[in-house]
C-alpha cells in the first residue's frame, strides 16, 4: 500500500475517535463529484461521471443526465434547477455505492483542510506537504491524548473521582491509537471501487 493511502486511511479512522470530524467530500457543491458533473454538462457527455458510480446504477446516471440536458435547454432558472437536481441524483447514488447516507449537498467551501490538501497532493503528484502537514497533526494528537492519560495515571489513586479521569482519558488514548493502527492495514482491498468520495 502506497504511503499517500496510508495516511488517508489514517486520517479517515482517526476522525472516528474525534466526534464532529466528517472527512467526506463528495456531497460539497465543490467537492469532486459536482465539478465532474459540472464538466460533464458542459461537454455534454456523460461518461466521465459514470466512473464514481457503481456499474448497477450507470442507467439511472445516464436517465438523469438525458432529462437534464432536457431542462437545460429551456434556459435560465430551468437550467439551474436542472444541474442541481442532476447534482443531488449523481451524489446520492455515488454515496450510497459507498454505504453512505445523502443528506444533500453541502455548500461550497465546507470541505475539510486535510481533504483539499489530499486532492492537492494528487494534483501536484507529491504527497510530501501533505504528509507532513497530517503526520504533524496525528502526532499533535497523539502526543496531547498520552500526554492527559499520563497525568491521570499519576493522580488516578487519590480519590474516586481521579481514578475515573483517568479511565476516562486512557480509553480516549487507547482508541486514538487503536484507530491509527487499524488504519495502518487498510488495504487497497477495501476500496475495490477506486471511487472518490
Amino acid at each position: 500500500m502506497n504511503t499517500l493511502a496510508r495516511i488517508i486511511g489514517v486520517a479517515a479512522l482517526a476522525s472516528l475517535v474525534q466526534p464532529g470530524t466528517a472527512l467526506a467530500h463528495c456531497d460539497a457543491l465543490d467537492g469532486p463529484v459536482v465539478r465532474a458533473a459540472r464538466s460533464a454538462l458542459a461537454a455534454r457527455n456523460v461518461t466521465p461521471v459514470l466512473r464514481l458510480v457503481r456499474p448497477a446504477d450507470e442507467a439511472e446516471v445516464k436517465a438523469a443526465f438525458v432529462r437534464t440536458l432536457e431542462v437545460r435547454g429551456l434556459g435560465g432558472s430551468a437550467e439551474a434547477l436542472a444541474d442541481t437536481w442532476f447534482f443531488e441524483t449523481l451524489v446520492r447514488i455515488h454515496r450510497n455505492g459507498e454505504g453512505a447516507p445523502f443528506e444533500g449537498l453541502k455548500p461550497a467551501g465546507h470541505i475539510e483542510p486535510v481533504l483539499v490538501l489530499a486532492d492537492d497532493a494528487l494534483d501536484r503528484g507529491s504527497a510530501d506537504t501533505f504528509v507532513a502537514t497530517l503526520t504533524s497533526e496525528i502526532r499533535t494528537t497523539l502526543m496531547e491524548r498520552f500526554q492527559r492519560a499520563r497525568d491521570a495515571k499519576a493522580r488516578a489513586n487519590d480519590s474516586v473521582q481521579a481514578g475515573r479521569d483517568f479511565v476516562e482519558a486512557y480509553v480516549q488514548y487507547l482508541h486514538y491509537v487503536e484507530a491509527l493502527h487499524n488504519a495502518g492495514r487498510v488495504g487497497e482491498d477495501d476500496h475495490k471501487d477506486g471511487r472518490t468520495r
